[in-house]
């Protein structure tokens, strides 16, 4: 039989024990399965949900990246952008494919080291209702729509923030359902994702973008700074610069707006 001292000592081992094999499990670093990849839900020809799956040339080009390193993957919707930034922050997925560089965004996003696509953005108006506009400040006096959580790059930002009379949507279709009523007087968003929209639901004749184009922003690829998957970001980066440089994007952009004209959806 053991002596009461013997139990103690191997009782005090055995914790012991177990609490080095604890600490050791726990500053392991976690396996990255396969890449969760989110994208917005209302942005063609970039991204956009067609009710079954994500599709568009930023899911598109995320895809192909990680079909060529041969890594697994899987693309998520994860509803409205708002939702789906709310996710990425929370680290419920490794990539978000693509967005504009916040310092809000940088804060648990490592954004690629190039853009993946340039995106002009414009001022969109109803034909019957248009107004003369040769920059930022013609649109002070009129009435503007975004969509919540939208950004457009400084300095633009920061002059709407402060000049600009702006109400956000849920979407850019109410934006233009409001603009079609007069609710509003001009609307804000991507070139192509305006253009799109307007080819999808034949409605070129009701409205227009205005030139010159309000600014240009550059949309990257954002790594979830603490996820697993960030062991890919360097290849990613490399290969995504190469195909940047080939033109690659463009050309993506161009197949999701026939994709888009071919079978638009309602936007989410």
């Amino acid at each position: 039989m053991l002596s009461p001292q013997t139990n103690f000592k191997r009782m005090m081992f055995a914790g012991l024990f177990s609490a080095l094999c604890f600490s050791q499990a726990a500053a392991a670093p976690a396996t990255c399965d396969r890449v969760v990849i989110g994208a917005g839900s209302d942005y063609p020809p970039l991204h956009w949900y067609d009710g079954h799956q994500l599709r568009g040339a930023s899911v598109a080009l995320a895809t192909r990246i990680f079909d060529e390193m041969g890594v697994p993957y899987e693309v998520r919707y994860f509803g409205p952008f708002p939702r789906l930034m709310a996710n990425a922050q929370a680290g419920h997925l490794d990539v978000v494919t693509t967005l504009k560089q916040t310092p809000e965004r940088a804060a648990f996003l490592t954004f690629t080291s190039m853009p993946a696509f340039i995106n002009p953005v414009a001022v969109f108006v109803a034909r019957e209702r248009s107004f003369a506009y040769t920059g930022w400040s013609d649109l002070e006096g009129h009435k503007g729509g975004i969509v919540i959580g939208t950004r457009f790059g400084e300095p633009f930002d920061s002059y709407m923030r402060d000049k600009l009379k702006v109400e956000s949507s849920s979407s850019l279709e109410s934006n233009f359902k409001k603009l079609a009523l007069g609710r509003i007087d001009y609307l804000i968003t991507g070139y192509y994702n305006g253009v799109a929209y307007m080819e999808g639901h034949k409605l070129q004749q009701q409205f227009k973008a205005l030139k010159p184009d309000l600014n240009e922003t550059q949309n990257y690829v954002g790594f979830y700074s603490k996820s697993p998957c960030m062991r890919y970001y360097k290849e990613f980066d490399r290969r995504m610069a190469m195909l940047v440089k080939a033109g690659e994007p463009e050309k993506l952009i161009q197949n999701a707006l026939s994709d888009w004209r071919a079978a638009p959806h309602t936007m989410r």
